[in-house]
């Protein structure tokens, strides 16, 4: 097994799910990107749903961070992830073109084969099809942020042709990650994974370590590791007010526990951290919790989100300041030389 650093970079990632409507939900995740950001993290990521807003807030990343670029000036901005099959690649090119100019080159650009299946069906394509898919669509972004010629004979205006190294490819599975890893482009670990039938107890880290080996070892020599594992984490000055706020986010997520097969500790916010990985408490409490975490210890980049717990914006905002004053210090990420500069500030 290779072993990396610990993670060198820190991120922020939300689904924007906050319980209110859509236009509230994109203000609230707008501040709390710019908290962030404040904070000294390094990359904001949102994720892309249709349809479901219980699962996710937001069908359109790229006016998104748009209108998060003019609120920010130095915190990296991503998509976690697009969901590639459903989309014209040659528009998603273009979208995240302009967005990273108007960023000034600060996107990272995420994608997957998604995991809403029925969404397929409205789009008229089949669920069935979504890996061959999202593999094509990938390699014709590609020559057009390279400045290939598409089918046509036309090339992409404007561009931007180091998007190219700045794509991360989203997987549960080995066989993802070492295409991730042939590719040259960043490897997207979940929060969580389902385990499988023969290995219910699972660890995270023994699902997710053999995917690190294959993306490592299919590396092209030269190419740097990219490695962002993504951790649900809710810290907060009190444990029981945690407690209870995840609580609340687990009788929301009851029909999920139900199809894990976990609802067996008796306790719903027990239930919870167990079938989705929580990391959960006060600093102290989640320092331990992630240093337990085996495949941080290989990650170049540690995102946190707060889902499933969901709790009011107050507290995702303290949260954030807690990651980045306590708990990532403890794992050995430092803030840049500037963000550490705006926070003395």
């Amino acid at each position: 097994m290779t072993t990396l650093a610990s993670p060198k970079r820190l991120g922020f990632f939300t689904r924007l799910l906050d319980q209110t409507s859509a236009a509230e939900r994109y203000w609230l995740a707008t501040q709390q990107i710019m908290h962030a950001e404040r904070c000294g993290f390094d990359s904001a990521w949102i994720a892309q749903h249709h349809f479901h807003e219980g699962e996710g807030g937001l069908p359109s990343p790229f006016v998104f961070l748009a209108h998060v670029a003019v609120q920010t000036s130095r915190i990296r901005l991503g998509t976690g992830i697009v969901t590639l099959p459903l989309e014209l690649p040659v528009r998603v090119a273009e979208d995240a073109v302009v967005t990273d100019l108007m960023s000034n080159y600060r996107l990272e650009v995420g994608v997957g084969p998604g995991g809403n299946l029925t969404a397929f069906t409205a789009f008229g394509l089949d669920a069935n099809d979504r890996h061959k898919l999202v593999n094509g669509n990938l390699e014709l972004m590609r020559t057009a942020w390279g400045g290939g010629t598409l089918p046509g004979g036309d090339k992409l205006y404007p561009s931007s042709p180091t998007l190219v190294d700045r794509i991360w490819q989203a997987t549960f599975s080995v066989e993802g990650a070492r295409r991730a890893g042939l590719a040259g482009d960043g490897l997207m670990l979940s929060r969580t994974q389902p385990r499988s039938p023969d290995a219910p107890k699972a660890t995270l880290a023994d699902i997710q370590n053999p995917m690190i080996d294959a993306y490592l070892s299919a590396l092209p020599k030269g190419c740097q590791p990219r490695i962002l594992a993504s951790r649900t984490v809710f810290i907060a000055d009190d444990a029981k007010e945690a407690m209870r706020l995840a609580e609340i986010g687990a009788a929301r997520m009851r029909h999920r526990l139900a199809a894990t097969g976990n609802l067996s500790s008796g306790s719903l916010v027990g239930d919870l951290i167990t079938a989705f990985d929580v990391h959960i408490g006060m600093p102290e409490q989640v320092t331990a919790s992630l240093q337990a975490d085996e495949t941080l210890a290989r990650a170049t980049d540690l995102t946190m989100q707060v889902h499933s717990i969901d709790p009011p914006h107050p507290f995702i905002l303290r949260s954030i300041e807690l990651m980045a004053e306590k708990v990532a210090p403890a794992l050995g990420w430092a803030p840049s030389d500037n963000a550490a500069a705006r926070r003395v500030a």
